[in-house]
């Protein structure tokens, strides 16, 4: 065998147009979830008049908050489901259905009566249409991460996987443009009345035209290197508590410093600003946008770094600014003025963007190719369910309870607390090899040395 087909990574056997396909198919389900999600958070006032009209003031907005936590709490459960599937049967087939189940459920979120109209049984329906939701949710990503990871090639995998989180950016984006839109086009009566509806139904042809596109696409290289070596995991949920618990809660820790800074920064801030700093709807939403739209141009950017300098110095980074600057940005934030609302604002989204470029890559390196998406579906459902889903509904219950307007920054900088004790544990993984020792014990055709892990 020469040496360059001794060196060939099976995602190099992709062809660019394929690995194109992949890389939409994969950002256009990302951003349909996200999209459906960041409007639910942004119009959490709206949705708490809706759905819970005999509440009043902070009460709706935590009954609003608290139905968006519980599709957090059965995230884990469609990790079993969906992880275990993906890593028996293959990542496009369970992405295929995750993204369908999303479409599904955001079009019939979309079409929900309100209570005025059904009475208890809306917010009833709301809570099964989030449980939905969040079952489809729990298998989103570690299936897209999986996808991603397996198709880019291992020098530029940083760059390859950071899309993932350009796809769910991008759908904050377009859902805090929206929300900016919604307040600029109607009336805070109409929009209660029917316009808070709109954004949630024009995102479904973009989820089946992501479903259509996996159906076109092969599977990911390294899991058809499995089935051909017969080495697919007969039971991956049991394989990761007794081989992978390490990866597992180095992963747990990294979704944790990610998935709460993503919630607080893009999620919370919004309606932290509006509520409790007296910002006018149109300026929160505006400065959202803004926040999300810097993440597009840094995020590809962070996972280049990522894979030039290492997924650790990148990490680290982000993990010492946000311990050091969170309440520092806060503070500025408070002060009240303009120019201090946009620094603070986009310095929080730049240490946000840093994580998100480079976390996906490095836990998906993590993990052996049997077990991959099994383990990094259950340890980003577990985070989010724990702490990602319950940060908006914590912080606002804080801040009701203390009158200290600085909570958030305090919480964000333990947070990145976490992020630092995560970043230090874990081996540096710029671009090893996804096919490991754990992979070939008992296979019995052997690949190729430049294939195996070290």
């Amino acid at each position: 065998m020469s040496r360059a087909s001794s060196e060939l990574h099976p995602s190099d056997l992709v062809d660019q147009k394929g690995l194109r396909k992949s890389v939409v198919a994969g950002s256009i389900g990302v951003f349909v979830h996200w999209f459906d999600w960041a409007v639910y958070a942004y119009l959490a006032g709206t949705i708490a008049v809706v759905f819970f009209p005999e509440s009043e003031g902070a009460t709706g907005l935590l009954s609003a908050f608290a139905v968006f936590a519980i599709s957090f709490f059965v995230r884990p459960i469609g990790a079993i489901i969906f992880g275990r599937l993906g890593d028996r049967l293959g990542r496009k087939q369970t992405l295929s259905i995750v993204i369908l189940a999303m479409a599904i459920s955001t079009l019939v979120l979309g079409l929900l009566p309100g209570y005025e109209a059904i009475g208890i049984v809306a917010p009833i329906l709301l809570v099964l249409t989030r449980i939905v939701q969040g079952l489809a949710a729990g298998g989103e990503f570690g299936s897209a991460a999986a996808f991603l990871g397996e198709f880019s090639p291992p020098k530029r995998r940083g760059f390859g996987v950071s899309w993932l989180e350009f796809g769910s950016l991008l759908g904050f984006l377009a859902a805090s443009f929206s929300v900016f839109l919604l307040n600029i086009s109607f009336d805070a009566q109409q929009v209660i009345d029917w316009a808070w509806r709109i954004p949630f139904l024009v995102t479904v042809p973009l989820g089946f035209i992501g479903l259509y596109i996996h159906r076109k696409i092969e599977d990911t290289p390294e899991f058809q290197q499995l089935q051909e070596l017969e080495m697919v995991s007969t039971a991956p949920v049991k394989e990761v508590f007794t081989r992978n618990r390490r990866q597992f809660i180095q992963t747990v820790g990294m979704e944790v410093f990610m998935n709460v800074t993503f919630y607080v920064v893009l999620v919370y801030l919004l309606t932290y600003q509006e509520v409790y700093l007296g910002f006018d709807p149109s300026r929160a939403a505006l400065l959202s946008t803004m926040a999300s739209a810097l993440g597009l141009i840094v995020v590809p950017f962070a996972g280049i770094a990522s894979d030039r300098w290492g997924r650790k110095p990148v990490l680290m980074t982000a993990a010492v600014a946000l311990t050091l600057l969170s309440v520092p940005l806060f503070m500025l934030m408070s002060s009240g003025g303009e120019t201090a609302a946009f620094v603070s604002t986009l310095g929080l989204a730049l240490i946000l963007s840093l994580i998100l470029g480079t976390h996906a890559a490095t836990v998906v390196e993590l993990f052996p190719t049997r077990t991959r998406q099994t383990g990094l579906s259950i340890a980003y459902a577990v985070a989010a369910a724990l702490f990602a889903g319950t940060a908006p509904y914590v912080l606002t219950w804080l801040l009701e309870a203390t009158g200290f307007a600085l909570v958030p920054g305090v919480f964000l900088g333990v947070v990145g607390l976490v992020g630092i004790v995560t970043v230090a544990s874990i081996p540096e993984t710029r671009g090893i090899p996804l096919i490991k020792p754990q992979d070939l014990e008992t296979a019995t055709v052997t690949l190729p040395e430049a294939l195996r892990a070290p």
